[in-house]
């Protein structure tokens, strides 16, 4: 079956200049048109050296990144020798790979555990592809990939799915069994793709170690993850768009400041650095988001045409410290310091540069904690998390004020990280007058964290305390987007357990929105 994937059992200071220094050079040597040294051609490997699959991501539209990661020894650092070894990879029509369109070989460096990114262009838009790699005498899965249209054709449907937090020792991926029956043209994953703790016995699934840190546990950590066979399999079968949260490096961290006190910024920094470097090799990312150090450009526009556009967001890596000491507090006026920011100085202008001039129907923001204001305390009392947007409320206004001043065509936010379903209308209601609807947002709950989910007890309360919300739900699963010129809709897909496999699935809530109507309404 093509859909199939083959599972597997289971600091120092330095500062960013030095981090700069040192992996500028090794970051360029994998996009050099000639490796130096040996390179190996048909290296002799203890097994499959595409334990990990294949996956594709960023569609263009005349291409996409082909991935894949060479690791006969997934979760043992790879079991790859210290050598480069040469890799082939082939596009074709077809499945069976009788009309090839595009070929070529790569090499795949120690010094990025082996991974493989190639940027495949001169394709025609709108249209399905097959790929696979070649190495060490041995064939990779085949993976199914897409072209987006034209900036000039005129799309009537763009079909898509998002997703977050998949805590591999909570519980199983179903979500994703029950996605791959979806006819999707692309994924989204919004973070929190692994999860950094030890071990905990008694779970439904183990860790693979101690709490990450070092670069070799990183690396084996994505191995984890990546060795689900349903991961695989929804990886072989569509494209994605992925970015992180915390959790690909360490819990709730913001810029350089970890949630741990005694962990001074350098130090933070240093494990940024590991992190980063083990996302980039186990995603299908462009020679763009080369890490440099604890730096990495993630953020990006993925153009669907002139149906919908993508700001993939990174609200990690570039925001000040959470105020008032994270948590569920009341914002106060830390919270409107206008210095405080979610996206950084420089993200933020990009990001009201291409509002402000995009022709696009919809506008999506694909990105990472709650956008909108939740008070999650009965009463007089405010307790709205400070890991969120308000906990950034000044940054956040000027956000929703770029949606109305600019005019944006339907911005729509797509939302991760909480372990929880919610459907929100977005309002400015700091202006003084009655609430002012510019935009929806819908975030989705976890895969597999927080293990079995249940329908929230307070959904009345939650609802009562924000009259914006329209829906709150802690199930897993997923959310799937069906989106046309003049509708979208919003499917809320629900298991009912994760703790054991082969849950069956609920659409347990659908919204849809209306052309230039902002704001939802159940479907």
């Amino acid at each position: 079956m093509l859909w199939s994937a083959t599972p597997f059992s289971a600091s120092s200071r330095l500062d960013r200049r030095s981090f700069l220094q040192t992996t500028s050079l090794a970051a360029a040597a994998v996009w050099a048109s000639r490796a130096e040294g040996v390179v190996l051609q048909s290296p002799k490997l203890s097994d499959s050296p595409f334990k990990l699959g294949v996956c594709s991501g960023d569609p263009t539209t005349d291409g996409f990144v082909i991935w894949t990661r060479l690791a006969p020894k997934p979760l043992e650092g790879g079991g790859m020798p210290m050598e480069a070894v040469e890799v082939a990879w082939e596009v074709a029509d077809d499945e069976q790979f009788s009309k090839v369109v595009k070929q070529g070989k790569t090499t795949a460096t120690p010094d990025w555990a082996h991974s493989v990114h190639v940027e495949v262009e001169g394709l025609l838009p709108d249209r399905w592809y097959f790929y696979r790699f070649h190495a060490a005498g041995e064939a990779s899965p085949v993976g199914r990939a897409r072209t987006f249209p034209a900036t000039d054709a005129k799309p009537q449907r763009l079909r898509f799915a998002f997703a977050s937090c998949q805590h591999y020792e909570a519980g199983f991926y179903t979500a994703y069994e029950h996605m791959l029956r979806d006819d999707l043209d692309v994924v989204a994953h919004l973070g929190d793709y692994i999860y950094e703790g030890k071990a905990t016995v008694g779970k439904v699934r183990e860790h693979n170690s101690d709490e990450i840190d070092s670069l070799f546990d990183y690396r084996n950590r994505h191995a984890l993850y990546k060795g689900d066979p349903l991961l695989q399999a929804a990886h072989q079968r569509f494209p994605w768009i992925v970015t992180w949260d915390d959790h690909e490096v360490d819990n709730n961290y913001a810029g350089s400041i970890s949630e741990q006190p005694s962990v001074k910024p350098d130090a933070l920094l240093a494990r940024r650095a590991r992190g980063y470097q083990a996302y980039y090799e186990h995603m299908p990312l462009r020679r763009s988001a080369i890490p440099h150090g604890p730096d990495m450009r993630l953020y990006r526009r993925v153009s669907f045409g002139p149906l919908a556009e993508f700001y993939v967001l990174d609200t990690r890596q570039f925001r000040t410290d959470q105020p008032n000491g994270d948590g569920l507090k009341d914002p106060g006026t830390a919270a409107l310091d206008p210095a405080a920011t979610m996206l950084g100085e420089e993200q933020e202008r990009w990001l009201v540069a291409g509002l402000g001039i995009s022709k696009a129907r919809w506008n999506i923001l694909a990105q990472q904690v709650m956008f909108a204001r939740v008070d999650r305390k009965p009463g007089d009392a405010v307790g709205c998390s400070m890991d969120q947007w308000p906990g950034y409320e000044m940054n956040r206004r000027r956000i929703l004020e770029t949606f109305q001043e600019r005019h944006v065509s339907n911005p729509v936010v797509l939302t991760g990280d909480i372990h929880s379903n919610w459907a929100n209308n977005l309002v400015i209601d700091f202006k003084g007058g009655e609430p002012l609807v510019v935009g929806s947002e819908f975030v989705g709950t976890s895969i597999s964290s927080g293990g079995d989910g249940k329908p929230n007890s307070d959904t009345a309360q939650v609802k009562a305390e924000n009259p914006f919300v329209k829906f709150f739900n802690a199930e897993r699963g997923y959310v799937r987007c069906d989106v046309s010129p003049k509708l979208w809709q919003t499917d809320y897909r629900t298991v009912e357990f994760v703790t054991r496999p082969e849950a069956p699935v609920t659409t347990r809530a659908s919204f849809v929105i209306e052309d230039g109507v902002p704001g939802m309404h159940p479907a």
